[in-house]
C-alpha cells in the first residue's frame, strides 16, 4: 500500500473526489515472496470493506485493487457478497503470469453479479488481449474493459509514445471515477 503507484492513485483519485482506503495483505507485511492462501487473502478483503463501512457507514462502496489485490476481491466477491460493494474496480487484472497464457485465473468472474470495471494496458504482459477481450465481452453487460494504449501492467509507457505515467494514470483514474459514478447512480 505504500508502493508510489498506489499512494499516486491514492491522491489522485482524492483530487476527483474519490477517497480510498488501502490495506496490505499479511504476506506483504511479513515481507514474504508467497502469497498468502486464497482463503486469508479473501479473509483480508471481507476485513477491508468491513473497515471502510464501519469508516463511512452508509456510503457506496467500489472495491478492487491492483493486480494481485483485484484477483483477491474479485474471488472474494464470487464466493460470497462482500456486503455494501456496489462494483469492482481492476486496475491490471492478473489474468496469467507472463509467458503462460491463460484464462484459468478468470473462472471465477461468471459469479460476481455486479458491475466490474477493468482498466488493462495494451502492453500488459498479465493479459493477452486476444484473451482477455473475448473473455470480458463474455461476462456481459455487468463488464467493462477500458484499454489504455501502450501501457504495461504497471501502467508504465515509453517514453517514445510522447504520454507519461502520469497522464496515463489520470486518463485511467477520470474514467474509474465516470465508471464509478454510474454504478452508484444505477443502483
Amino acid at each position: 500500500m505504500h508502493h508510489a503507484f498506489m499512494a499516486a492513485v491514492a491522491d489522485d483519485l482524492a483530487t476527483l473526489g474519490i477517497a480510498t482506503l488501502r490495506y496490505q495483505f499479511p504476506f506483504v507485511e511479513r515481507r514474504a515472496k508467497r502469497p498468502d492462501p486464497a482463503e486469508l487473502s479473501h479473509a483480508t478483503v471481507r476485513a477491508a470493506v468491513a473497515a471502510a463501512r464501519k469508516l463511512v457507514p452508509g456510503m457506496p462502496l467500489i472495491a478492487g485493487g491492483k493486480s494481485f489485490g483485484g484477483r483477491m476481491t474479485s474471488q472474494a466477491q464470487a464466493a460470497d457478497a462482500l456486503a455494501g460493494v456496489r462494483g469492482l474496480a481492476f486496475l491490471g487484472f492478473p489474468l496469467h503470469s507472463p509467458k503462460e497464457p491463460s484464462v484459468a485465473r478468470a473462472e471465477h468472474l461468471s459469479r460476481v453479479q455486479i458491475p466490474m470495471l477493468f482498466l488493462q494496458g495494451t502492453r500488459d504482459a498479465f493479459a493477452k488481449m486476444e484473451l482477455l477481450q473475448p473473455l470480458i465481452a463474455g461476462l456481459g453487460a455487468r463488464a467493462t474493459l477500458t484499454l489504455l494504449k501502450d501501457a504495461d501492467h504497471s501502467f508504465h509507457v515509453p517514453a517514445r509514445t510522447g504520454r507519461s505515467d502520469a497522464q496515463v494514470r489520470h486518463e485511467m483514474l477520470t474514467v474509474l471515477a465516470s465508471w464509478a459514478a454510474s454504478v452508484i447512480e444505477t443502483d
